[in-house]
């Protein structure tokens, strides 16, 4: 059976405001966001749902639908983020998060190890002052100031070379991202992975805050409380890659036991705050344990945090975080204290 999957560049290209517009045509926006970045398959959604995307994008159902092309992976070698919300390449990245929860830490590292693997990196400052942005800074080897230096710096660089573009919401709101993605492809230009985030933390509280997205990073106020850090939420953050048969079948099952564990484990946790984990049935407390240690383990030191943390930074492959996480969820590392799974690379 063929792939396939929502044309999302089409959606961003031709209806720019989609919350509003889907809201008008009767579409719940969290459907919309969820089919573009795949957690609802293409599969399972609704005909008059596809119609009426269709007709919002003046367009037919045969372009709405991409049959036959397979998204390809960004590996960042971030454990959570390559296992549970892979970036997709060439798409656009959405990060949801109120400030403060680390995500232009998150946004730094990113950079700082595709830049690494041979990706040009290209930050267009936002307007005003704001905390927390010299990391981003110190990692990007182009500074921008408008959307035209930057379409003309990523022209120049050409349909060779791969570009990690950061931009603000703001870009969004004004139709300017849709216009420098439109332009860029119209001269070949499609190898540039967009990264959209909020620093007044807004986009917490919207549906479809940045329109259609290849990947969506939700950050999480418990995690980012608790110091477990990237504080990303495995549970609501999702991509296209995780469409159909794009990930290998082994990723998918590690992936799909791993949420479900972890879906669990936070009902659990729940549980135990208010009551102590006393309260947990026996037969629920290996899902509990488990669960703790999966979390712990999805933490992870990073480089451009080293001066803060005093701790080495530490890539680790999606096939060593696969295998991990395989073992945590055999009962492999049972016997292993939640705090030496805290921080760590690979096991």
């Amino acid at each position: 059976m063929d792939e396939i999957r929502l044309n999302v560049s089409l959606l961003r290209r031709k209806v720019p405001n989609l919350t509003s517009a889907a809201r008008q045509v009767g579409l719940r926006p969290a459907t919309v966001s969820n089919l573009c970045t795949g957690k609802i398959p293409i599969g399972r959604a609704e005909v008059r749902t596809l119609v009426a995307l269709a007709s919002l994008a003046d367009c037919s159902l045969d372009n709405l639908i991409i049959r036959g092309e397979k998204t390809e992976m960004i590996e960042t070698k971030i454990k959570t983020l390559d296992l549970f919300a892979p970036l997709a390449k060439g798409g656009t990245v959405g990060l949801v998060a109120r400030p403060g929860m680390g995500q232009l830490v998150v946004l730094a590292e990113v950079l700082y190890r595709l830049k690494m693997d041979g990706y040009k990196t290209i930050f267009l400052m936002p307007e005003g002052e704001h905390q927390g942005l010299m990391e981003l800074i110190e990692n990007a080897e182009i500074i921008t100031s408008n959307i035209k230096d930057s379409y003309e710096k990523m022209a120049t660089l050409g349909g060779d070379q791969d570009i990690i573009f950061i931009a603000d919401r703001t870009h969004v709101i004004t139709g300017d991202i849709q216009k420098l993605q439109d332009n860029l492809e119209g001269i070949g230009i499609d190898s540039v992975t967009t990264f959209l985030v909020d620093l007044t933390g807004e986009v917490v509280d919207e549906d479809l805050p940045y329109g259609p997205l290849e990947t969506l990073w939700q950050f999480d106020a418990d995690l980012s409380a608790r110091h477990c850090y990237p504080a990303v939420n495995p549970l609501s953050s999702t991509s296209t890659v995780l469409e159909g048969s794009h990930l290998d079948q082994e990723h998918f099952t590690i992936q799909q036991k791993a949420l479900k564990l972890l879906r669990r484990y936070r009902e659990l946790r729940s549980l135990v705050s208010v009551s102590g984990i006393d309260r947990i049935a026996t037969s629920e407390l290996q899902t509990y344990q488990r669960g703790e240690r999966l979390e712990a383990y999805l933490t992870q030191p990073f480089y451009v945090a080293e001066p803060l943390t005093k701790k080495p930074g530490q890539a680790v492959t999606l096939q060593e975080t696969l295998s991990d996480v395989n073992k945590i969820l055999n009962g492999a590392v049972d016997s292993t204290e939640v705090s030496e799974l805290e921080y760590i690379g690979k096991l």
